[in-house]
């Protein structure tokens, strides 16, 4: 749970679900008949893409004012019951990457699949935080957000401008890599999801 005192972000703006919702409108101008001036459906597949989209732009915009020696990111491949779970840590103060304005502090964030109860086996998407000088082994000041529902799988890349390649595993906690591509299995969709972010404003 969170520490009294801290100020959430409102949900619409800390989850990735605020979707649009589009409706029919009719002009019963045209002769008599209905005449359909707006047609905007709203669909599942339509908020799905809402989703991923929000977390696409909350990770550049996380990840981009990370500074090499202050954010310390690192990332590690992990494949459980055939399920690839990748997770990338960072570091880093209160704003986009903590879902929170007034956080004291700095603070170790998570990026990571994790299970939606003890009991259920479906995983969420979502971000755990705790903070740095937290000297407790455990789980006692450590705080779950899920960021999207329903997940099967994670697969996270990084590219290294110094290889020129794409690796599994990013161990160097003293530079950043150019780009992280993000692969989201999802169970309702045949195609993963995917994205590519880069770590700078102006990429190469």
């Amino acid at each position: 749970m969170l520490d009294a005192g801290w100020t959430e972000y409102p949900p619409e703006s800390r989850t990735c679900h605020s979707a649009p919702r589009f409706y029919f409108t009719r002009d019963h101008t045209c002769g008599g008949d209905p005449c359909l001036t707006a047609l905007r459906v709203s669909a599942d597949a339509s908020a799905a893409d809402a989703q991923y989209g929000g977390l696409r732009d909350l990770l550049a915009a996380e990840w981009q004012s990370l500074t090499p020696m202050r954010g310390k990111m690192t990332g590690e491949p992990l494949k459980l019951n055939d399920r690839q779970r990748d997770v990338v840590k960072w570091n880093c103060s209160a704003g986009p990457g903590l879902l929170t304005r007034y956080a004291p502090g700095d603070f170790i964030v998570w990026l990571r699949l994790q299970p939606e109860n003890e009991k259920s086996s479906r995983l969420d998407l979502g971000l755990l935080r705790k903070p740095q000088n937290d000297s407790d082994i455990g789980e006692g000041h450590e705080s779950w957000v899920p960021l999207i529902k329903n997940v099967s799988s994670l697969e996270i890349r990084y590219f290294d401008p110094q290889l020129n390649v794409w690796v599994d595993r990013w161990s160097n906690a003293s530079r950043l890599p150019r780009l992280v591509k993000l692969t989201v299995g999802r169970p309702e969709a045949a195609v993963p999801w995917e994205a590519i972010i880069p770590l700078g404003r102006t990429p190469y």
